[in-house]
Parts: structure tokens; sequence; C-alpha cells
């Protein structure tokens, strides 16, 4: 009874899809009818043939020629027919995936970012890809089938009862019998297709995890381990998909055949219990030949009740992600005055956890200042930038920004005026233009000026296009300092009024950390300068510097007063001095 519960409200909400294209639907289904009435009228042809004609040897050619004439005739119509309403249900069913695609997208997008702390890549990957793929059956595939069979079944019903209503009868007693078979095959198979859906998912999750981890891979010969935990989801897949399959052989076609050759032998039973001329030769022809279509139909909705079961669980997992809670912001569209930062009693952990990864935070930052945030690993400075930028709800404390509780704002200005540049910022597959700009309107002599400014622009222009080059996936043909330098001039296109950059010069040489620190110093001139460092000697200018430990403010002051209190601070430059 469960199964049916989840069953109908995702049927329904995958059908609303269908709204827009109903005019081509009707169509559609105008054709499909078309061609189902064309296809039953064939046998009633011929049974006139056999009774009338070829029974009473009347051999009028000008009737026979007529007869056949006709029946081409319907045998054409049928398959014309069948042809475009495919075609215009193929179309119907691409659009809506689109559509549905372009949903489930929109949803990825809109994910609170602790959302993917916790979920897998490569399931979301399967979301948009096979689940979509799945639910398109059900338009293209499933619909068509059911409508078509559904109308089959009733005008050979209504062929049969016009003909001889005894021998219609005994057909009709399959019907139930069909019911009750689809009914059990949807309750078991249900369980079993979630499984497979979630087996493929974990496929496609391992299968991108490896690729993207190949070099960790390779270089610690760790091939064999990954090969068996992908050969070991491959067989949980594969023994998910037999259990199915043997439901299928047994549940689908061997039964529903045995079912139809028990009514075929009661149509021989009763057509030779009753004396001869009762029947007539041509009708018997007629109910074999309906008994044959009409097996037909009735397989083919009980199959697609496979299909069904399978665009249903991926339904379900797509609207899952639909549903799931987005990332809310505010509806404060004021635009920033300044860049201050007010950080009260902010106490934070992540989901799941009971341990607070901040404790108790308390920071007033003034408008175009610099501060710095250092600490050992684990100390929560990474955590204290990522709530800086809206990405995780706060339930302790506040912070505003431009004397605005950030929760009020509203996403557009917060993404104008708070911006990060990242440890291992993102590069995009597309042109150094693409890669700055991200879709923004902005003159190319701007960009000129902003990889001047970053100390980029004879990079690029020994480059074979120039601004317009194509950079490798992922910036392979960049370094890593070159890959940081890109990502702070995507920022200086808007100059935002607060810029993060979190551990952006951890994994650089002393030549770009100085292009670095030069390109800070101008951003300082218009904008608050907050860095997470590793490095100390990128953070000795700043304004004020915050040590962290274990999530709680410990020290904190400028370089020099820090260096005079020989504690925390003191203790971590003077390890790090003989590699300044």
């Amino acid at each position: 009874m469960d199964h049916l519960i989840e069953f109908w409200p995702i049927l329904k909400r995958l059908l609303f899809y269908v709204v827009p294209f109903k005019k081509s639907l009707i169509l559609a289904f105008i054709l499909l009818l078309s061609g189902s009435i064309s296809e039953v009228l064939g046998p009633i042809l011929i049974s006139y043939f056999i009774n009338n004609i070829l029974s009473k040897h009347q051999l009028h050619f000008k009737i026979i020629f007529i007869i056949i004439i006709l029946y081409i005739i319907l045998q054409i119509l049928s398959v014309f027919f069948n042809y475009f309403q495919s075609i215009l249900f193929n179309r119907i069913a691409v659009r809506i995936i689109n559509k549905l695609r372009q949903d489930v997208m929109n949803a990825a997008l809109r994910q609170p970012i602790n959302q993917f702390d916790s979920q897998p890549i490569g399931q979301m990957i399967s979301k948009v890809t096979n689940d979509t793929e799945a639910v398109k059956e059900l338009y293209d595939t499933v619909a068509p089938t059911l409508f078509r069979s559904i109308t089959l079944i009733l005008i050979i019903l209504f062929a049969m009862f016009s003909l001889e209503w005894h021998m219609a009868i005994i057909a009709f007693l399959i019907i139930p019998l069909v019911i009750t078979v689809m009914l059990v095959y949807q309750y078991y198979s249900t369980p079993l297709l979630r499984q497979v859906r979630y087996y493929l998912a974990d496929i496609n999750n391992k299968f991108n995890e490896n690729i993207n981890g190949i070099n960790v891979i390779q270089q610690f010969r760790q091939q064999n381990r990954f090969k068996q935990n992908i050969k070991k989801s491959s067989e949980l897949h594969y023994m998910a998909r037999m259990k199915i399959l043997r439901l299928d052989g047994f549940l689908l076609r061997p039964l529903l055949s045995l079912l139809s050759a028990f009514v075929l032998c009661n149509f021989i039973f009763l057509f030779s219990y009753f004396s001869i001329g009762a029947f007539e030769v041509g009708i018997l022809y007629a109910f074999i030949t309906y008994l044959g279509r009409l097996n037909e139909p009735l397989i083919a909705i009980t199959i697609q009740q496979s299909v069904l079961q399978q665009s249903i669980v991926a339904g379900e997992r797509i609207f899952l992600l639909i549903d799931s809670p987005r990332q809310k912001y505010g509806i404060n569209r004021q635009k920033f005055k300044s860049g201050k930062i007010y950080i009260k009693n902010i106490s934070f952990s992540y989901k799941n956890s009971t341990k607070n990864i901040l404790e108790n935070i308390n920071i007033n930052i003034p408008s175009k200042n610099f501060v710095a945030f250092v600490g050992h690993t684990g100390s929560g400075k990474s955590t204290l930038a990522h709530l800086l930028m809206g990405y995780y709800p706060i339930k302790i404390g506040k912070i505003y920004l431009d004397e605005k509780p950030i929760d009020s704002i509203s996403h557009s200005v917060l993404r104008k005026n708070v911006l990060m540049v990242q440890q291992d910022p993102i590069v995009l597959s597309d042109t150094v233009l693409e890669n700055i700009t991200l879709g923004r309107k902005i003159p190319e002599e701007k960009i000129w000026k902003i990889l001047d400014t970053v100390s980029l622009a004879s990079l690029v222009k020994s480059m074979p296009n120039g601004i317009h080059s194509i950079l490798g996936e992922e910036g392979n043909n960049l370094s890593v300092g070159q890959k940081q330098l890109l990502a702070i001039a995507r920022t200086l296109v808007i100059r935002p009024k607060i810029l993060i950059l979190d551990e952006a010069t951890a994994n650089i040489d002393s030549g770009t950390e100085k292009l670095i620190q030069k390109t800070l110093l101008s951003i300082r001139k218009k904008s608050t300068l907050v860095m997470i460092a590793h490095r100390l000697s990128t953070i000795i200018e700043a304004d004020v510097i915050v040590v962290l430990k274990k999530g709680r403010i410990i020290e904190w002051g400028t370089h020099e007063q820090l260096l005079k209190k020989r504690d925390s601070y003191w203790k971590m430059y003077k390890f790090q001095l003989p590699k300044i």
C-alpha cells in the first residue's frame, strides 16, 4: 500500500509537465487512436471475406478486389498514423525532459553549500543525466504505449462483442487476471528498481571520484583497490538488475502467454461444443486473430509497468533534489555604502556535528581595512570566511555587513559586494575573457586594464589568440599562481566592498606572492580585505591580525604588537621565519 501512496503523487507531478504541450499531445493521441482503429478493422474485413465469399464459393472478383484494396489502405493508414504519433510523442518528451533538466539544474545551483558537503557530486550528476533519461521514457514510451494498448483492447473487445458475445465474455476474463499480475509486479518491483537507481548513481559517483583523483591513484598505485570498489558496486547493480529480470521473466510474458493459451482453449472448446453452424468459421478466425492482437497490448501494458516503475523511482529522486531546501537570502536590496564588518557572538557547528567549530567570536572591522585570520589547521579560519560569504545559516550570533544583518541582504546585493578568492580557484575550459567576465558584459579595454593590474597582461598577450585564447580543462596550462591572479581579476570586474582570500597564497612561489601583494595594495584603497593566511609573510601589512585556536580568538593586534607579546603568533612566525 505504501508503494501506491508514493506512486500516484509522483506520477501526477511528472504528468503536470505535459500541460504546456497539451495541444500537441491531443493531436498525437488522435493519430494513435486512428492507427489503432485502422489496425483493428483489418480482421473484420477478412472475417467478412471468409463468411460471405470464401465459405459460400461466391467469388465476385469486384468485391474481392475492393476488400483487398480496403485492407491495404487500412494497413498503410495504420503505418502512417503510428509513424507520426511516434514522432509527436518523442518531440513532446524531449521538450519536457529539457524543462525537467533545467529545473533539476536550477535546484542544484540553488542548493545550500552544506548540501554539497554531505552529498557526493556523482549522485547529483546521476540525477541530472540518468534519472531524467529514465523519466523521458514515461513520455515517449510508457504514455503512448499504454494509450495505444488500452485503445486497442477496448476496440478489440467492442469488435468481439459485436461478432459473438459468448466468446467475448470468455476473452474478457483475461483482463482482471492481467490487472492482478500488474499489481503484484508493481509491489515487488518498486524496491528493486529503487536499488538499481541507487547503485547506478553510486557507480557514477565512484567514476567521478576516480577520474578527478587519478593523479593520487596512480602516484600511490591504488588502481587495483579502486577497480575493486567499482567492481563491487557494479556487481550489486548487476544483482539488483537480475532480480528484476527474473521477476519480469516470471510475471510478464510467460504468465500472460499462459493466460492467453487458456482463453484460446476455451474458444476451441466452445466452438467444438456447439452444433455446426452456431459459430461461423470467419468469426473463429477473427477471434483467434483478436486474441493474438489482445495478447500483444496486454503484454505491452505489463512490460511498461517495469519502465513506468523506473520512471517513478527516477522521478522520486529528482523531486527530492528539486524540493530540498534552497539557499536562503534576505530581501534587502540597498546598495552597500561601505565594507564594514561586525561579527557579534558567533558560535557555529556543521550539520550533524555536536562540536562547535567557532565559539563566541566577536570582531569589528572598519571599512577598507585589511584584516587577517591566522591559526593552525582546524582553528575555524575558513569556516569564518564561509559565514561571511553567507554560505551557511547562522543560528547563534549575528554578522553585520555595512551595518545590515547578513541574513537580511538579498542574494544579488551580497554577491556584488562580497567575493572570495579560494585556495584552488575554478578555471573554466573557455577563453581568458569568459573566465574573467563569467557572462558579465564588460568591455575588453577594461579587462586589459584588470589584467595589467594583476600582472597577467604580458602572459595573455603571448597566447596564440590573446584574450580569446582557450584555457585548458581546469586551467591545466596555467600555473597555480596564475590561476590565483586570474581569480583575483574576476573580483576586480565589479570591485566588491569586501574581498575575502581563503589561503589564496598558500601554494604559490615568492615571485607570484609579491605580484599578489602588489595587487592587494591597490584593492585595499577601495575594499575591505579579509585574508585567511597560512603564509604569514603575506599579512605583515595587515591593520589587524586575529589568531584563532580551536574556534576561539586567542590574540589580535598588528604584526609588531603580536610579536612583542611573544605568544602564539610569535611562535608561528618564528617557525616560518627560516622559510621566508
